[in-house]
């Protein structure tokens, strides 16, 4: 569907509450919720020529919606993305990406430290259809490159990562695809669009779970990829198509509008994570703080680099402990403490919400992956919300201190 007319070399504040769709014929100021599977066709000729994508129109509720492409646009928009297409979810994003691009006998990279989903897909679910795949060290670009082979299609990061928040440099992986005349794909679940844009380093593909931060406040699921005109409509959405991962109107809907405030989310929810990481790195209870704000983080330059100069409002932390059963009973009594946060594997919302990596996100890894992967039984994430940050750091305490 055709987008509103704006001025060109507008903010990406205002990109965020303007980009949309064209209103419907009422003139509507709030983008429409359109609740419809099918669409009436003025004629049978017009109706040929939409089916076979020879004329824009919408056809079917699987294909396309004026609400869907309204979120589709101002997502694009944001990334500085010629395009972007919509799924259910984040993980079938993914799986849209990786079934539009790769065929068996072709080769994957990506790093040990991924999402635990995403590396099951990648590594265990797409092995039985024949796509190879290599696990490299996320901030090691040599080992990037080290692993490119002859029938390498697709390098896949993600930066900073979940939960240790590792950043790979963008640029350098980009360089590495391009030479291998393979293709660079860039989760940004974490950062956004509102504090980094991976396309200007180079990245092709940006992919997003919209459930996270692009609602905001944990209500629904989403998922999208920003690419080329060309993926999108060539690649990607013929397998939408065919396999229906469809993103839902009024999910869609929901996402429109979280977009109109993610960026005064991000900033002050990132201001609260700082705050938040300083504080832990200095409790007695705690072994390590992962964030890329802190100084102390390995890539903390490469960070402020890329993320405009924040370090996002996710961070973990380890406890201290003597061995793995110590620091996970450790763990669990930190999280069974919390009277005012939320033990929530979700992030993304307005609320405070912690989980324990080793038995959630990343429980389905064997433990060398997990090891691989630096998610340790001791480790705890937190995606900071918008409580005041001394209740955030009361209720932390209480737990912190109660071994």
């Amino acid at each position: 569907m055709s987008a509103n007319k704006l001025p060109d070399n507008l903010h990406r504040d205002t990109l965020a509450v303007r980009t949309a769709a064209a209103p419907s014929q009422y003139g509507e100021n709030s983008e429409a919720l359109f609740l419809t599977s099918g669409y009436v066709q003025p004629n049978a000729e017009t109706s040929a020529r939409r089916f076979a994508g020879d004329e824009e129109g919408f056809t079917y509720g699987r294909y396309g919606n004026p609400t869907v492409s309204s979120f589709e646009q101002r997502l694009a928009a944001l990334e500085g993305a010629a395009a972007a297409i919509s799924t259910a979810s984040g993980m079938s994003a993914i799986l849209m990406m990786c079934l539009g691009l790769l065929k068996s006998g072709d080769h994957v990279i990506c790093s040990h430290s991924m999402f635990g989903s995403t590396i099951k897909l990648i590594g265990s679910d797409l092995a039985k259809f024949g796509v190879e795949s290599s696990f490299v060290p996320q901030t090691d670009a040599m080992a990037w490159n080290a692993a490119v082979k002859p029938n390498t299609r697709l390098l896949f990061a993600e930066t900073p990562t979940n939960p240790l928040t590792e950043v790979c440099d963008i640029q350098a992986l980009a360089d590495i695809a391009h030479n291998a005349g393979a293709l660079l794909a860039v989760d940004n679940c974490f950062a956004t669009p509102a504090l980094q844009r991976p396309m200007a380093f180079g990245a092709d593909i940006v992919m997003h779970s919209g459930t996270k931060y692009l609602d905001g406040q944990g209500r629904v699921m989403a998922g999208a990829l920003c690419a080329s005109q060309e993926l999108v409509t060539q690649t990607f959405l013929p397998v939408l198509k065919s396999a229906g991962m469809t993103l839902a109107p009024f999910n869609a809907w929901v996402v429109l509008k979280g977009l109109e405030t993610l960026d005064i989310r991000m900033q002050a929810q990132s201001a609260r994570a700082l705050l938040l990481a300083h504080w832990l790195q200095d409790h007695p209870a705690v072994a390590r703080v992962h964030y890329p704000g802190l100084g102390s983080h390995p890539q903390h330059a490469l960070a402020m680099a890329q993320q405009s100069n924040c370090g996002g409002a996710v961070l973990s932390f380890e406890v201290k402990a003597a061995d793995a059963e110590q620091a996970r009973a450790r763990a669990f009594q930190v999280l069974d403490a919390l009277t005012t946060l939320s033990l929530c594997t979700n992030l993304g919302d307005t609320k405070t919400l912690l989980a324990h990596p080793a038995s959630t996100s990343h429980g389905r890894l064997t433990p060398a992956q997990r090891q691989l992967a630096g998610v340790s039984q001791g480790l705890i994430r937190v995606a900071v919300g918008l409580e005041h940050i001394n209740d955030i750091l009361a209720d932390l305490d209480r737990g912190l201190n109660s071994f």
